[in-house]
């Protein structure tokens, strides 16, 4: 369950960034809804940092070395 929530918020992360891109084309920059846009993904991205602290300290996710 813990993995789905990760790659969703990933996933929420790429989209936003193609959002505020989309913006910043479209709206030659001058828009808030880029700025917005690219705030949501920085929420996000702090957001998915906490859940993996959190899933990392309650034993739901563990690191390993490469080819493990």
């Amino acid at each position: 369950m813990i993995k789905i929530l990760i790659v969703a918020c990933l996933i929420a992360i790429v989209v936003s960034l193609g959002s505020g891109l989309f913006h910043l084309v479209n709206d030659k920059g001058d828009s808030k809804r880029m700025v917005r846009a690219l705030t949501v993904r920085i929420a996000l991205a702090v957001a998915l940092f906490i859940l993996l602290f959190i899933a990392w300290s309650q034993g739901m996710i563990s690191p390993h070395g490469p080819g493990r």
